[in-house]
């Protein structure tokens, strides 16, 4: 997956709902679905067929795009309007149509959340489920979840590969996060058979936190479908001032607070999360972040929260939070136009603003 196409996608189609915030669905498919399959391989008419027939409930329905090779649908996508919040029935409508014609792969989007499916057979049971879910600026971090559904993986069954692993991926995370105390004290438990068992409330601080790193770390293969393990601690949180830095010109991503055209401070890193965490940590312990928000979750336009007292609220949880001055949690499982944009909102808040350099 070319990652410049997916965020060149992602920024027109920012600039189009932005101007049309209320499009109906005829619209969002003529000014942006037809550019999203375009991104994934599909073209009208070569290899998509438009309002394709399916029996479902009894009735005859219409499947906005049906993704076929050699003369047989083997995906399909469900279109709504940008003015459609997506919906468990818009799901049900979609798996429906997945069965009737033995439809391995399956979409659903309004062009601002995009939910992927897939029809699995196992022995006797056939079964459809959504293997992941993004908003717009995250398909920027969802490079493996995207390839699935491409023309090319999907004729080469490297498609159906990609995305059995990540059930397997989500399996193991759902296990983890669901028996971590009792994984954690069979960790605790062995380590202090095996050495001391003076060192028990230490192993069981440790065995947590293990396990919250490698939750984290398969979130990100999931993300990437990079294996190397991702690091959160070695990423150092604490922000510099301008003149205390001297190689930040090497980092890969650098941003700058400027009072008029006087750098107030910096950060920097290999990484887009350390220099993004890094700036958030130095509002929040240098210019009292926390105290500017209007409450917690902070949630500026979107479904879960961007920084909370927990990692989780009774309606979503953070997918990658990463621990700022004050205990408190910033997601970091964004997009880079998302880390942007979530800086410059934080940034309205003072009388300085905020320049982005390197690969931003």
């Amino acid at each position: 997956m070319d990652d410049d196409a997916v965020a060149e996608y992602v920024d027109d189609t920012r600039s189009t709902i932005e101007a049309a915030p209320q499009m109906d669905e005829a619209n969002t498919k003529a000014a942006i679905l037809q550019n999203f399959l375009t991104l994934l391989g599909w073209e009208i008419p070569e290899n998509t067929q438009l309002e394709y027939s399916v029996e479902a409930f009894g009735q005859t329905y219409k499947v906005d795009y049906a993704l076929v090779l050699e003369g047989t649908p083997v995906a399909f996508l469900e279109a709504k309007g940008v003015d459609t919040p997506l919906n468990d029935d818009h799901e049900e409508q979609l798996s429906s149509y997945m069965s009737n014609k033995n439809v391995n792969y399956g979409i659903l989007t309004n062009a601002e959340e995009y939910r992927f499916f897939q029809r699995r057979v196992l022995g006797s049971e056939v079964s459809i489920s959504r293997v992941g879910i993004a908003d717009l600026e995250m398909l920027t971090e969802r490079s493996t979840l995207l390839e699935a559904y491409t023309k090319d993986d999907i004729e080469s069954g490297e498609g159906r590969e990609k995305l059995e692993r990540i059930n397997e991926l989500r399996q193991a995370q759902d296990k983890l996060k669901t028996q971590k105390d009792n994984l954690a004290g069979n960790l605790v438990e062995v380590l202090t058979q095996s050495v001391f068992g003076s060192i028990a409330p230490l192993a069981e601080s440790q065995s947590k936190e293990l396990i919250d790193r490698l939750i984290a770390d398969i979130e990100h293969e999931i993300d990437t479908g990079n294996s190397e393990s991702h690091d959160p601690e070695s990423e150092e949180t604490v922000g510099k001032s301008h003149t205390e830095l001297e190689d930040s010109s090497n980092a890969a991503y650098r941003i700058v607070f400027l009072d008029g055209n006087s750098p107030i401070a910096e950060f920097y890193g290999d990484r887009q999360t350390e220099a993004f965490v890094k700036a958030v940590d130095y509002l929040a312990s240098e210019y009292s972040l926390i105290s500017k928000l209007s409450e917690l979750p902070y949630i500026p336009g979107r479904t879960r929260p961007i920084i909370h007292d927990e990692t989780s609220t009774s309606e979503s949880e953070m997918v990658q939070p990463r621990k700022v001055a004050g205990g408190y949690y910033l997601e970091t499982n964004l997009s880079s136009t998302q880390k942007q944009r979530e800086i410059s909102r934080l940034i309205a808040h003072y009388d300085f603003t905020v320049e982005f350099h390197g690969e931003w």
